[in-house]
């Protein structure tokens, strides 16, 4: 830069010079015009201003800077006709690329800009030449925001003996919700946005990791650093709200409007935060793993802080919205009419798989100072049904869809899937396939795929046996006490009970149920694998997890072939490995078939 510009403080690299100084200065006067007349007009001559500074090449008219953003008819006219004028005035040589004496600073203006006139630049300049660089201020997380709850409880959990360093969503959830005002599952009244949405701040700030799918969640050295000082001023604060544990908790954020306000004025004008923080300090100490690293152990176990008790819940029947929307409209609604004839409490709501299913909502009572009730837990009963008409059991067998839905029934975690089928009198005979096909894909999966298949006639009987199902789960459930487990944490549970007869009270969540169900959401390696595998003719889900059983990637497979020293015995890999209850051999022919898709180099024959 040469010596006599002068040096301009705060920029790591001088701007350029606008290159339509003349149009700029203009628009700078109708901006400030309009500004002192207090029109809104002012906003859109700040963005044509914005606009012309970015763009780098001159302009020989105001017909050109059309193709600029925020750029007019009107404000294009008005340009032309100080354009004409400005010829006049200086004749038709004039040069309007030349930097006038009037024209405001180089380089690009801003909102901030709009304070100054065009002859003041000067003035600015030179107070900004002796102000320092501004230094960045750290990010910090409000204290009882999602930010400030997600980094504590990860800090927590990372102070534990022999603990794993990250946390799923749904445990790192709910163990930092007492941590929290707001609720990371539910947006306040009027906004889109949970207490969750903050941790896409947190990533950005490079303070937390998101890795793996399923999502695992842990801190970085700076994220670890700025929640260990908050962990401090936590225990702190805590220590100086000591003398209000005695008091009476009540959730925080709850507004209690029948509450006495009388002597507590003075209370909070004293210590204004001493009652806030006393009102969670059993939440915090639960959750605090430097004086009670047990019950962090233990809530991590246990992800859904607790249990529903008898008579604390309620069973729902819940309808996918695909089976009252769409289609035969009429027909549809005929199942949402009978069901209310019947009296069935049921709910409408979009299910990931599954037409059908039944879940325990917790009761929860109206809370003083708000709208809406606060969301109740709910556990997904093992229960889960498939619909079919015959014409669409028909189409689904022919584009495969038949063989998916029976597999995704098996993989979504519930144990007793059922199949309602709906035989609709003599409408089998004009299907694209025999009825002898239909009936013996509806046997295959009641005998092979182990699905309890009930058949109906029409809409009315499928609405009485939904009725049937949903009186027998109350009575069935009734007297039970529900608890919560994580499928991705714990995994299934042992199927001892079912084949007791005794219905199983360790349920999954219904948010963690259809999330896990997702159709199109991303797959793990062996997932892709075990799709593969099932596209061979004749290779069923049984027989494709018990393949993955032994080689869980196609890498593995590819190296236990390289170990055979024949080809015989690579054809013969995968004939002896055993499926299903009856633990039948897979057999030599698709032991072959598997290998020549995998290990031919050319097409197959």
């Amino acid at each position: 830069m040469p010596a006599s510009e002068p040096v301009r403080l705060g920029r790591k690299r001088a701007l350029p010079a606008c290159p339509n100084p003349l149009f700029l200065r203009w628009l700078t006067e109708l901006r400030d015009e309009a500004k002192e007349k207090g029109l809104k007009t002012q906003y859109t001559y700040q963005k044509a201003i914005n606009s012309l500074n970015k763009y780098p090449l001159p302009l020989r008219n105001a017909k050109e800077a059309k193709i600029l953003q925020n750029f007019g008819d009107g404000i294009c006219k008005i340009l032309d006709e100080k354009l004409q004028r400005h010829y006049q005035e200086n004749g038709a040589d004039a040069q309007i690329h030349s930097v006038p004496e009037a024209a405001p600073p180089a380089g690009r203006t801003d909102n901030n800009s709009m304070k100054n006139t065009a002859g003041d630049g000067g003035k600015a300049r030179e107070t900004s030449e002796g102000k320092k660089k501004k230094k960045k201020r750290e990010y910090v997380p409000q204290r009882r925001s999602g930010g400030y709850a997600v980094l504590l409880t990860l800090y927590r959990q990372s102070q534990i003996p022999g603990s794993k360093g990250f946390m799923f969503k749904l445990e790192l959830q709910t163990e930092a919700q007492p941590l929290c005002d707001k609720s990371f599952a539910v947006p306040d009244l009027g906004s889109k946005y949970t207490a969750w949405s903050s941790v896409s701040t947190l990533i950005q700030k490079n303070l937390l990791i998101k890795t793996h799918n399923p999502a695992r969640y842990s801190l970085t050295e700076e994220g670890l650093a700025l929640a260990e000082r908050l962990a401090v001023a936590e225990q702190e604060t805590k220590v100086c709200s000591g003398g209000d544990e005695g008091e009476e908790e009540e959730g925080p954020g709850v507004v209690d409007l029948t509450a006495s306000d009388e002597g507590e004025e003075e209370e909070e004008r004293i210590h204004p935060t001493v009652r806030a923080v006393g009102q969670t300090s059993s939440n915090v100490d639960a959750l605090c793993s430097s004086e009670k690293p047990q019950n962090s152990q233990a809530t991590s176990r246990n992800p859904s802080g607790g249990c529903l008790l008898p008579g604390t819940y309620e069973i729902i029947l819940c309808v996918d919205f695909i089976e009252t929307t769409g289609g035969s409209h009429h027909r549809k609604q005929e199942l949402v009419k009978e069901l209310q004839r019947n009296g069935v409490n049921f709910d409408v709501r979009k299910l990931n798989v599954g037409d059908f299913l039944w879940v325990a909502r917790e009761k929860v009572a109206p809370v003083p100072g708000q709208l809406r009730l606060p969301a109740g837990r709910e556990l997904v009963l093992d229960y889960i049904i498939e619909r079919k008409k015959m014409d669409d059991l028909c189409g689904s067998i022919i584009d495969g869809r038949f063989r998916e839905q029976k597999f995704r029934l098996k993989r979504c975690g519930l144990r007793r899937p059922i199949y309602l089928v709906e035989e609709c009198g003599t409408a089998a005979s004009h299907l694209s396939l025999p009825e002898a096909t239909l009936q013996q894909a509806i046997i295959n999966t009641q005998v092979i795929d182990g699905f309890f298949v009930k058949r109906v006639q029409d809409v009315s009987d499928s609405a009485a046996y939904l009725t049937i199902m949903t009186r027998f789960l109350n009575k069935l459930y009734q007297n039970r006490t529900l608890t919560c487990r994580s499928r991705e944490l714990e995994g299934d549970v042992s199927a001892d009970e079912e084949e007791r007869g005794i219905p199983s009270s360790s349920l999954i969540s219904f948010a963690e149920f259809n999330h896990g169900a997702l159709k199109n959401k991303c797959q793990t390696v062996r997932e892709v694998f075990a799709r593969q595998l099932m596209q061979i003719s004749g290779l069923s889900g049984d027989k494709a997890a018990a393949i993955l059983e032994h080689y869980s990637t196609p890498h593995s497979l590819m190296l236990a072939y390289d170990r055979c020293t024949s080809e015989a015995e690579k054809e013969k890999l995968l004939s002896t490995i055993r499926y299903g209850k009856l633990k039948r051999n897979v057999g030599p022919a698709l032991s072959r078939t598997v290998y020549q898709l995998y290990c031919t180099p050319g097409p197959l024959s």
